[in-house]
């Protein structure tokens, strides 16, 4: 098979989210499954010059963009055994942000998603299988339907689309995006392209796509309920014969307290003394007087969508806790300004880092007791397992991927590897909170058994990278592995003084 992964962001490349280590980390899994697989995104100019001096340059021809013939490249290079393929135009893709969030952001990922198609003829490569992701990818299975199915090389290439989260759509003017791109006037409708008076990138992809899938099993489900799918719960059900939830998985490697070179002291599940000079440190760099108090941790966009909103209404509850926070992140200016305020209010006790800072974001990790996560909606997160790899016990709203990954700890049976609450409510997750505090200060083999359970919990890709295989391999019909045959062997007979004789042939059958 051949797998060719389509995203508009991809670690170590170029990140702004999730998407970037998704589609960082799982084409890599895929390989040693027995697939070819490549990755194909834009060349933004904010891609480190480490990796454009690497870059080979493969082709470029006009790409034929409405009334315009525009210049399109494509550079490559090969990575942990996965071949990147970088569209390249400085117009579209010279900017000095990633997204702009502006109209002309839909101009550029429809020439992105044409030029994936149309780059398939100059590169004579035709994958079995295109996996678009998110709504910067949309277009690609309805240009693929509309534009491309007619040629012989076309006919067979298959669509899967994930949605990473549902609330971005790509919403543009249908008239100036189609003058571009030359779709029948048929597809805007309701039943097609249509949304609410607007041309929708992410509807397109649900609709035209083979598959569909998700980034965990929950939100699978919460997608296609009024709450949770925004305005798409509908179309979704619809297709829910075709819709999956695989959870996500982390890079292990990448994610290691043993050997991460951000962190001062190395450790892990068994020798996890290292996390307590981690600590240390980071209470030492920030002010934070105490160590003998318990560090919550959060590393996150600073949007209503992570449940921000639950902590500034009860911040001055927590604080009454003896603990301590550190804050991580960057969005929207409400919360930047309220946590500004409640370090200046609790400057010994209360930080916030208001950038993007890997750094920080793992030294964070090491050093937290707990992590707080209590999202309003999650389609899966991979911060509470980043946190559970370090050893910080997550705090969660049981919501899509934080409910398919979080076991909340029962005190009777000694079970689970974090904390967590049903409903959105500010007061529910200061309860759970209050509680896990309890533990941390009254029951220290209980919390050490906890840490080594959670830093025990697998989240590597290996699981879910199977499962995608045979999504693919079911869209393709080919049938499963077989499973290796085992082989009986036959007891020797047992004899009183004398050597065991040798089993007969016939016993010697195969299953």
């Amino acid at each position: 098979m051949k797998i060719l992964f389509c995203a508009s962001e991809c670690f170590p490349f170029v990140k702004t989210g999730g998407l970037a280590d998704v589609v960082g980390s799982l084409p890599k899994e895929l390989v040693p499954l027995g697939t070819e697989v490549a990755v194909m995104l834009p060349k933004y100019r904010q891609i480190d010059d480490y990796y454009v001096l690497k870059m080979e340059h493969l082709c470029h021809f006009n790409l034929q963009f409405g009334s315009y013939s525009v210049f399109c490249g494509v550079d490559s290079l090969v990575q942990d055994g996965v071949r990147y393929y970088f569209i390249d135009n400085l117009a579209m893709f010279g900017g000095d942000r990633v997204y702009t969030g502006d109209e002309e952001e839909g101009f550029r990922f429809a020439f992105f998603c044409r030029a994936v198609l149309e780059s398939f003829k100059h590169l004579n490569y035709y994958p079995d299988v295109v996996h678009c992701n998110d709504w910067q990818t949309g277009l690609i299975p309805v240009l693929l339907n509309d534009q491309y199915r007619a040629l012989d090389e076309y006919r067979g290439i298959r669509t899967v689309f994930t949605i990473h989260n549902l609330k971005f759509q790509g919403l543009f003017d249908w008239h100036r995006i189609n003058s571009v791109l030359g779709l029948n006037e048929g597809y805007f409708s309701p039943n097609n392209l249509e949304f609410y008076g607007l041309l929708s990138f992410m509807k397109a992809g649900l609709v035209f796509a083979n598959r569909i899938t998700t980034v965990s099993p929950t939100y699978a489900e919460e997608i296609r309920t009024g709450y949770y799918g925004e305005r798409l719960d509908g179309l979704l059900r619809a297709r829910q014969n075709v819709l999956s939830g695989i959870l996500n998985g982390i890079d292990v490697i990448s994610f290691d307290p043993s050997t991460d070179i951000q962190l001062p002291a190395h450790y892990d599940a068994a020798n996890p003394q290292g996390k307590k000079l981690c600590k240390a440190a980071l209470q030492e760099e920030l002010g934070l007087a105490r160590r003998d108090v318990p560090l919550i941790g959060l590393v996150t966009r600073l949007t209503s969508q992570k449940g921000l909103d639950l902590i500034t209404c009860v911040l001055n509850d927590i604080m009454r806790m003896d603990v301590q926070m550190v804050v991580v992140g960057t969005g929207d200016k409400y919360f930047e300004d309220a946590f500004t305020d409640a370090h200046y209010r609790f400057p010994d006790r209360f930080v916030c880092c208001l950038r993007h800072d890997e750094r920080m974001a793992r030294r964070t990790y090491a050093a937290s007791d707990m992590y707080l996560m209590p999202s309003q909606f999650e389609p899966c997160g991979l911060s509470q397992m980043i946190a559970m790899r370090y050893g910080a016990i997550p705090i969660v709203r049981e919501t899509g991927g934080l409910r398919d990954s979080v076991l909340p700890y029962n005190w009777y049976t000694d079970d689970g590897n974090g904390f967590s609450f049903h409903d959105y409510n500010a007061h529910d997750m200061l309860h759970v909170m209050e509680q896990a505090v309890g533990y941390w200060y009254d029951q220290r083999d209980m919390w050490a058994r906890l840490m080594n359970r959670a830093m025990k919990t697998d989240f590597s890709w290996a699981v879910s990278a199977r499962k995608y295989m045979e999504l693919y391999r079911g869209l393709l019909g080919i049938p499963e592995e077989p499973k290796p045959v085992r082989r009986r062997t036959p007891k020797a007979e047992k004899t009183s003084g004398a050597a065991p004789k040798k089993p007969a042939k016939k016993a010697a059958k195969t299953e």
